[in-house]
């Protein structure tokens, strides 16, 4: 990957965890989900007259990666109602990449030099061992796990779909834009159907974290499906999940939270397999 493409990755990585770690501040996690979904579609919306209208080929991989979407949000939702950041963030995204690396030569004929998948495997690990750098063990509540590993297998499918999508439509950009439309309206209906008035209330008084949330969603999307369509899908999906450690320094610096050895070994191998795959 290009210096460039790798900067954009890293910047699309602090966004996605900037908008996770706004949604398991104080609230409801899923209210907080379906602010973003629909702050992302209002931003986006704008662009759609300005960008090619999708083919029918594209329009089938925008369905199903909205659907994907949908369901992802509802299981990260879930795991963040009975876990922490440091719990579900972690093994969500570390699994991810690894999911995507089995897929993509059957899905994008996509093979990998030795070197990129050592990179895959290191990020990937680095991200998932996050995952154990906490107080409370794993074993003690075993559903945010389930949960997370559930989310981690549709963040590889929406992935995967959405980086072929991109390459098959007319402009990337027409295909993201079309994507943040579509990912608002169901998330938004279930949260209305589930929370009511109260969905309702709670956004009105917590707008300016919906905005920032949602804003933070489409600049970080926008740039890794942009990559998606110009480069491999599994080095682009495991240099993204930098962003948990993002996260981590974030807990250590602001929260004051103990990094600790296994946070710094964690953060050295990811940074050993952005080397590689660079």
């Amino acid at each position: 990957m290009e210096p460039f493409v790798v900067a954009l990755i890293l910047f699309s990585a602090l966004m996605h965890s900037g908008w996770n770690a706004l949604v398991k501040l104080k609230g409801d996690p899923l209210v907080m989900l379906a602010s973003i979904a629909a702050t992302a579609m209002l931003l986006t919306l704008p662009v759609v007259f300005f960008v090619p209208f999708p083919t029918a080929d594209v329009w089938s991989y925008l369905l199903t990666s909205m659907a994907l979407h949908t369901v992802y949000n509802l299981f990260l939702y879930a795991g963040y109602r009975h876990g922490d950041l440091g719990q579900v963030y972690p093994i969500a995204r570390g699994v991810a990449p690894l999911l995507v690396a089995c897929v993509a030569p059957f899905a994008a004929g996509e093979s990998m030099s030795t070197p990129t998948l050592a990179g895959v495997l290191l990020i990937a690990g680095g991200v998932a061992s996050l995952a154990f750098a906490g107080s409370t063990p794993l074993r003690e509540n075993p559903r945010p796990v389930l949960y997370a590993l559930l989310a981690a297998l549709f963040i590889a499918s929406y992935t995967t779909v959405d980086g072929l999508g991109a390459r098959r439509a007319e402009s990337a950009h027409s295909y993201i834009a079309w994507l943040f439309v579509l990912d608002g309206i169901p998330l938004s209906i279930i949260t209305l159907g589930m929370r009511g008035r109260h969905a309702i209330d709670w956004i009105k008084g917590n707008w300016i974290r919906g905005t920032a949330g949602g804003a933070m969603s489409v600049v970080g999307y926008w740039l890794v499906v942009w990559a998606l369509s110009i480069g491999t899908l599994a080095p682009v999906a495991a240099l993204r999940e930098v962003g948990v450690i993002f996260a981590a320094i974030f807990a250590a610096v602001v929260l004051k939270e103990r990094f600790g050895p296994r946070r710094t070994l964690a953060a050295c191998l990811v940074a050993a397999g952005a080397i590689m795959l660079r």
